[in-house]
């Protein structure tokens, strides 16, 4: 050739429109490469967006002219975050969508992050792709870790990246051909195993050769996998608890943990600090100091008050429903953005003092309830609603249907019935179907919920030992697998910390239950790595691990019980 002999490939930032002029604002090399990239951008019709675009909810790629193209995704949500809509792998998504229409045909194929194909702030981008497209490929390559993913046989599933998550090829094609009002056709795919059998399966195979199965998208959601919505009737029978709450919020988030929380109190502003499951720490709530200190919710908590924390999503047995009696923080069962992270719903709201920002010291205070929903309660169990807990039997109160609701939560057959519906939105609760079976499960629920605050005298009856004198400090680097069996039979093991000291008769099933994205038993002793143990550490350790078995057995009874 004698002219166009360059690589056409060109420096730019894709994610910015191309700019009307460049020749003042570089170096006369750049000023050059950007015009050529500013060519691409404005003039040539892209038939094809191929790419493998990066991971960034905490994106730097923030100019109006994308911002105002992911406008389109969050349409009529009503969400309180939009956090995850503003990820990169999103922005690019909608930067391929942008040329692709703008050329009228082509086609977008990217390997992402796959959180996009069911996620529920995801809903109205799924449901302009299907607007914009004809069809729509989604293999799923899964691999998500932060889930715990495994084979449908129960196998490894592995990441065909070093990364937590999980990821997707998707192929999106326009031909220009569709009707406005129709909607794509969308096939899926799911490849599950190791990552070198999917390296193989990938590179033996192409579009044509996949078993695709086509989904039916249906509105509101529009997912990009396939559920199965059997009982949904029935479940949405039951009461949502975001209606049931009317005042809710995300826990603290203070951008400065190691200042703002320890496990010693501090000399001003020290408030009790609800920080992990079973890890009651202390925080400094200065709110010039706090950076999300969530103050208009919070400030109930301050007072006398119970919290419930519900998920807006749930997997398998990641449920992030925990119980909190004062200030808490936003990852207290599970990092915040993940499956599992609940927030935080305020058992009653206490009145203002006037004109001031502080709550008054009055004991009058009214449930963070909606009364159509508890009406409907009262109704169905025959028994009057009180705003406090009376003595007599004939009546009810919050307490009450929070532990109602917290037993529900703990229903095996619940979740296992419910497992698609609870991964979507916050939960919905049956409607109890008699007196008897309300107060059953009342009771149940507030067992529960005294073993998860530790206040149970059941939980200072250890079953666990620390056998030996001498050193505590946790030197170990606790995981899974250091559990060591001693007891098949029983399921028993032992977890050293130290070369020297362990705690024994461990149960597995305490060992490995899970409270939103946490393992307690672990993760309690992972934060105390290079720390010594006090005598007091050690018995509240072993009364995780009762709060943990005894949960397990709790959730046995309940079961016993007809919820559904």
């Amino acid at each position: 050739p004698t002219k166009n002999q360059r690589t056409r490939v060109y420096l730019t930032n894709s994610l910015e429109e191309h700019h009307p002029d460049t020749g003042t604002l570089f170096a006369n090399w750049l000023s050059s490469e950007a015009n050529e990239a500013n060519h691409i951008k404005r003039d040539t019709p892209v038939m094809c967006v191929i790419g493998n675009p990066p991971y960034a909810v905490s994106s730097t790629n923030k100019n109006a002219w994308i911002d105002n193209l992911i406008a389109d995704y969050k349409k009529n949500l009503n969400e309180k975050s939009y956090n995850s809509l503003s990820d990169d792998y999103v922005k690019f998504i909608r930067y391929g969508q942008h040329y692709v229409e703008k050329n009228g045909s082509g086609v977008l194929a990217y390997i992402s992050n796959n959180s996009f194909i069911d996620g529920i702030v995801f809903r109205q981008m799924r449901k302009q792709l299907l607007e914009c497209f004809d069809k729509i490929y989604i293999l799923d390559l899964h691999g998500n870790s932060k889930k715990k993913e495994i084979s449908p046989d129960g196998s490894t599933d592995q990441n065909v990246f070093d990364i937590m998550q999980g990821v997707s090829i998707n192929i999106l094609v326009k031909t220009g051909d569709k009707k406005k009002s129709e909607l794509a056709q969308v096939f899926n795919f799911d490849l599950f195993g190791k990552r070198n059998y999917k390296y193989e399966f990938l590179k033996d195979n192409e579009l044509k050769t996949l078993n695709w199965k086509e989904l039916k998208c249906e509105s509101p959601n529009y997912y990009f996998v396939e559920k199965d919505f059997q009982g949904q009737e029935e479940y949405e029978k039951g009461f949502k608890v975001d209606e049931l709450f009317g005042l809710y919020t995300s826990g603290i988030k203070t951008h400065k943990d190691k200042e703002l929380i320890s496990q010693s109190k501090f000399p001003e502003n020290n408030q009790e600090y609800y920080y992990r499951p079973f890890d009651k720490q202390f925080i400094e709530y200065d709110l010039n100091k706090v950076v999300r200190h969530r103050y208009s919710a919070m400030k109930h908590m301050l007072k006398d008050n119970l919290a419930i924390l519900f998920p807006r999503q749930a997997i398998t047995e990641k449920f992030g429903f925990f119980i909190s009696k004062g200030l808490t923080d936003i990852n207290y069962t599970g990092t915040a953005g993940q499956f599992g992270a609940g927030l935080t719903f305020p058992l009653y709201l206490y009145p203002k003092s006037n004109g001031q920002q502080t709550i008054e010291q009055s004991k009058e205070r009214k449930p963070n309830l909606k009364a159509e929903i508890v009406n409907q309660i009262a109704e169905k169990i025959g028994v009057t609603f009180f705003n406090e807990k009376e003595t007599t039997e004939d009546t009810f109160a919050p307490i009450d249907i929070l532990d109602y609701i917290y037993a529900v939560l703990h229903s095996p057959t619940y979740r296992e019935t419910y497992k698609e519906f609870l991964k979507i939105d916050f939960p919905r609760v049956p409607y109890p179907k008699n007196q008897d079976d309300f107060w059953h499960l009342v009771k149940l629920g507030g067992e529960i919920r005294q073993i998860h605050l530790l206040e149970s005298p059941k939980v200072d009856d250890y079953i666990t030992t620390y056998p030996k004198g001498g050193d505590n400090v946790i030197t170990t680097k606790i995981a899974k697998k250091d559990w060591e069996l001693f007891d098949k039979e029983k399921e028993l093991g032992r977890i050293w910390i130290n070369d020297e000291q362990y705690f024994d008769n461990i149960p597995l099933t305490a060992w490995e239950f899970y409270i939103g994205g946490y393992q307690p038993a672990q993760k309690w002793l992972k934060d105390r790595r290079e720390r010594t143990l006090e005598f007091d550490d050690i018995l509240h350790y072993q009364k995780i691990i009762v709060a943990l078995s005894e949960t397990e057995r709790l959730m046995k009874e309940i079961d016993k019980i007809e919820i559904i």
